[in-house]
């Protein structure tokens, strides 16, 4: 059995608290330890961020979307835009890769997510957007 839910919210740098908060709340009925738990928000964030700051630079008059998805005992997360769209997917996973040198970002998005989750998907368009999809397993107390 599935059960899911999307959330759509303005690119406001504010409201990535809110989709780690909403993502945590939603897998809550699975009992994911706290370790789980706080994995999964944590590349929430990191989703919610790139999209907000890559796909937008900050242009709180767009929108993401945020979908998480219960599939038994796997959690899935999906983070939408349709922002400018990722040129070189490969290059951008890469640890330590930005597109801001010089900034307080670190390029390491793409790698936290990739730690903390079982799977990492990224499709992209330039000048369409990007989605981010990721899955984890939850084991529970």
């Amino acid at each position: 059995m599935q059960n899911s839910m999307t959330l759509r919210f303005s690119a406001l740098s504010e409201n990535e608290s809110f989709a780690r908060a909403a993502a945590g709340a939603f897998l809550a009925r699975l009992d994911p330890t706290m370790g789980e738990l706080a994995e999964i928000k944590t590349a929430v964030s990191e989703a919610v961020t790139n999209a907000i700051v890559h796909g937008y630079g900050g242009d709180g008059t767009r929108f993401v979307e945020l979908t998480v998805s219960i599939e038994g005992r796997v959690a899935v997360v999906s983070v939408s835009d349709e922002g400018k769209g990722i040129a070189d997917v490969a290059k951008a996973r890469e640890p330590f890769f930005t597109t801001e040198p010089g900034t307080e970002r670190s390029g390491m998005g793409f790698t936290v997510m990739e730690a903390f989750m079982d799977t990492l998907e990224v499709s992209s368009q330039q000048g369409r957007g990007t989605t981010v999809t990721m899955s984890r397993a939850i084991a529970g107390k």
